[in-house]
């Protein structure tokens, strides 16, 4: 690499790093809240499946498209932009809905259904570029210091957007959420602007063959890849049975106000990302596949705390516990992805990947709210009955899958109890840099 090619990307991944914050700007203030809003429109809890389901079907179908336009506009950076800017409009026109007060339910979804999609589109272009600026065996820790550093960037913009909403009352709450998604707005223009800064390297491999859904499923038979897939998918599914459910038993059973219900949602949002550095660290010396199967058991058990007590501050508990888990799962996740796929393929392997996963999802979320009717009620609360069967098909499949699985490249080993004790600070762990990597 050329003085002129190391500077180029330098510059490029302090533009993406400023893109970063300005795009978890926007997710802090959006993330959780579009929830909230539909359920202050009167949705319930089919709704809250729609809004869950919908917007990961579109969006993961979606993204079998990007490897196209890719190709036809001749730029992973500006795949990137112009999916970017027309994400920033659809939040401007979900502002205005809010603004307007005459809103529908079936126009939210819709409105947040296309938010999503644009998004998606990017995605994978997004990854390809930034897994090619960044060294492979800096990914763990460079991505970890990242997502930690951004991380209070979502924590702090999602308190202020659930402070803004609790010092709201009646008709205002509307201008409450007018003002918390315009200003979601501002923000994905600024992480379009430095988006724009960014230097795209020459992708030598383009001219390679297309991988087609077909010979990608082809090609997945047997392999080690088709199994971490499966295993995703599966965790997926397991998991979104209960995950968009936690803000309806929060804000309509519990009757959590919106800033009790911000203070339980950040604090998973801020330990996953305040954990994610350390995580990254560690997932460089010992694996992603290592990280994953260790935190996978944690995520199982994660809705049965909230039968144990719904107290507040029992549920900040959990929360941490969540946020430790799912810092290290979802990091190691999407790294293992970067390991396992050749240059040349890693679009599409990202974008299949991708619809796989949100497929999975989608059906999760509306299996949940089409099955929660159907259930008895435990404590109380036909929730918390749906919270019991995800947790149990979470055990089943982190005790059927992943086991089989191989790591993709050499690392050092490490068993559960040491790895535990590392990452809460109480035994070092060889071969882990303890210096944080920037760029």
């Amino acid at each position: 690499m050329n003085r002129l090619d190391t500077k180029k990307r330098s510059d490029s991944l302090r533009a993406s790093f400023f893109d970063g914050v300005f795009a978890s700007g926007m997710t802090g203030l959006t993330q959780d809240y579009f929830t909230p809003f539909l359920l202050l429109l009167g949705g319930g809890v089919r709704e809250v499946g729609l809004l869950s389901s919908l917007p990961n079907i579109v969006g993961s179908l979606a993204q079998l498209a990007t490897f196209d336009i890719m190709r036809r506009l001749k730029s992973r950076k500006r795949t990137i932009t112009v999916f970017v800017f027309l994400q920033a409009l659809a939040l401007l026109c979900i502002a205005v809905m809010a603004y307007a007060g005459a809103a529908s339910l079936a126009l939210c979804i819709a409105l947040v259904t296309v938010f999503t999609a644009l998004g998606a589109v990017a995605t994978p272009a997004w990854g390809s570029l930034m897994s090619d600026l960044v060294p492979e065996g800096k990914r763990g820790a460079y991505f970890g210091w990242r997502n930690s550093v951004l991380g209070v960037v979502i924590v702090a913009f999602s308190l202020s957007a659930g402070s803004i909403l609790h010092s709201m009352e009646g008709d205002a709450v509307r201008m409450g959420f007018f003002a918390i998604f315009g200003l979601a707005f501002a923000f994905r223009l600024g992480s379009w602007y430095n988006l724009k800064k960014m230097y795209d390297p020459d992708v030598r491999h383009a001219p390679a063959p297309a991988v087609r859904v077909k010979a990608f499923l082809g090609a997945l038979k047997g392999s080690n890849f088709a199994r971490f897939l499966l295993f995703i998918s599966l965790m997926s599914f397991t998991v979104n049975l209960a995950a968009p459910y936690f803000a309806v038993l929060m804000l309509k059973d519990l009757g959590f106000g919106y800033f009790k219900y911000t203070i339980v949602t950040i604090t998973a949002t801020f330990m996953m990302y305040a954990l994610m550095n350390r995580w990254g660290r560690f997932s460089d010396a010992i694996g992603n596949l290592r990280v994953l199967k260790f935190t996978a058991p944690i995520i199982a058990i994660i809705p049965l705390l909230w039968i144990v007590s719904r107290n507040p501050l029992f549920l900040v508990f959990a929360q941490i516990v969540s946020g430790f888990a799912w810092a290290g799962f979802n990091l190691c996740a999407t790294n293992y992805i970067y390991d396992a796929v050749a240059p040349e393929k890693r679009v599409r392997y990202i974008s299949y990947f991708n619809v796989l996963n949100g497929l999975s999802l989608s059906a999760g979320a509306l299996a949940g709210g089409l099955l929660v009717a159907y259930l008895p009620p435990l404590m109380g609360y036909k929730i918390l009955t749906l919270f019991a069967v995800s947790s149990a098909l979470r055990l089943i499949v982190c005790a059927a899958v992943p086991f089989s699985l191989r790591e993709v490249r050499s690392v050092q080993s490490v068993n559960s109890r040491d790895l535990f004790f590392s990452m809460i600070g109480f035994r070092p762990l060889l071969g882990v840099d303890r210096k944080t990597i920037r760029y």
